[in-house]
């Protein structure tokens, strides 16, 4: 696919996207969803990519929202279809990659945006951002997994009252609450966010991916998450990157992980 709405770069082991819509605020329609999935897919099958980060062109927005255009005339199974489509290609997608992904959240991230920053396994923001799920303002709910993830990320009430008043929350609200992990000046946001990148970079993408995958095994109503550990964490010993780790922690000499 040749990207029109997004670009990315890559610089040791780690790729930035970048959403580039600024004069729609960076919002997410059918074909920068389509390329989001793309880039993503294309970006965990190499092995040379360690970390992901996901962030918005400008200044003003990482994500202002969906494309509303493109869909303020459906019928009910339209609706349904919509929403199914995009948690499937998208924001489930990212919530069970296997190579990590931080959003670096520039500005404001609206509706599809956030929802997109929480299907991220965590977010970094800017001293400017805020963050919203404004979806009842528009006789709507959010579709895309956002009455699912902003609960389990602050919370059943704080959830609720944000949804139910379609209000936004500034970045250091967002810290309080634990739906960012840190927040820092928009100069500050990149770099910090490719700082922690190397530092996962340097582990094991072996090991990283089943914490990945236990981790999100702990919040699935149908997955005893403490058994995908145990399984999780036998599946370990049979890798090359288990062996590399242990010998260089006994030979007291910094791990060369083979990915394998």
């Amino acid at each position: 696919m040749n990207f029109e709405n997004i670009y990315i770069e890559e610089e040791n082991n780690i790729a930035t996207i970048t959403i580039n819509r600024p004069k729609k605020l960076n919002a997410l329609n059918k074909r920068t969803i389509a390329e989001l999935h793309t880039a993503f897919k294309e970006l965990d099958r190499d092995s040379e990519t360690k970390v992901i980060i996901i962030t918005g062109s400008g200044e003003k927005a990482f994500v202002a929202g969906a494309d509303i255009s493109e869909f303020a005339h459906f019928s009910v199974k339209e609706g349904r279809q919509l929403a199914a489509e995009g948690q499937k290609t998208l924001f489930d997608f990212v919530e069970n990659l296997t190579t990590p992904v931080i959003a670096a959240i520039n500005g404001f991230a609206l509706g599809g945006g956030l929802e997109l920053a929480m299907s991220s396994h965590f977010r970094i923001a800017s001293d400017n951002a805020k963050m919203g799920l404004p979806e009842v303002s528009l006789g709507v709910i959010p579709g895309y997994g956002g009455t699912q993830r902003l609960p389990q990320l602050i919370g059943k009430g704080r959830a609720m009252e944000m949804i139910m008043t379609a209000g936004m929350m500034d970045a250091h609200k967002a810290l309080e609450c634990g739906l960012v992990n840190y927040v820092v000046s928009q100069d500050e946001l990149l770099p910090l966010c490719l700082k922690i990148a190397s530092r996962i970079s340097n582990n094991s993408s072996i090991a990283i991916k089943h914490a990945i995958n236990a981790i999100n095994a702990g919040f699935k109503y149908d997955v005893n998450g403490y058994a995908s550990e145990i399984d999780a964490f036998g599946d370990c010993f049979g890798t090359e990157d288990f062996k590399e780790g242990t010998s260089a922690f006994l030979e007291k000499r910094k791990a060369d992980f083979p990915g394998s």
